[in-house]
């Protein structure tokens, strides 16, 4: 295997802080939420981070394999991802949830889009076994 792109992003300040990213192309402040006992400020937070950062990857992997297949996927099709943190023992975790909209697709032919896209986006690669990941779709 061989990298195809590697990035690098620094946190300061832990989920009160900043984190940037070293091309300067992401420079965001961090907030907690009060859910999770924070003041809720105006910043982001890890979890809509991984969220945002899902949705993209999963969009572009729909995109991948639409393609290999020949299927017009429709550039108004979306994927929003809904991050949960959850606690697990003395540690957390996180859940996944993976909502697609696909006009023009019937549910069967998403359904398996979204399979497929599943096996070949790396966010999917690297919670696979991990964290608990639904795919649905939307209503």
């Amino acid at each position: 295997m061989s990298n195809l792109y590697t990035t690098e992003a620094t946190a300061t300040g832990g989920r009160q802080g900043t984190t940037a990213s070293a091309d300067g192309r992401l420079n965001v402040s961090l907030s907690t939420p009060q859910e999770l006992g924070g003041d809720g400020g105006p910043g982001t937070n890890p979890e809509q981070l991984f969220a945002a950062g899902y949705a993209a990857c999963f969009q572009s992997a729909l995109g991948v394999v639409a393609r290999r297949q020949k299927i017009d996927l429709d550039p108004a099709s979306t994927i929003t991802a809904r991050v949960g943190l959850l606690r697990q023992g003395l540690g957390f975790g996180l859940d996944v949830e993976l909502e697609g909209r696909f006009p023009g697709l019937s549910r069967d032919e998403a359904q398996a889009l979204m399979a497929a896209a599943h096996e070949v986006c790396p966010y999917s690669a690297a919670t696979r076994g991990n964290v608990d990941v639904r795919l649905i779709l939307a209503e």
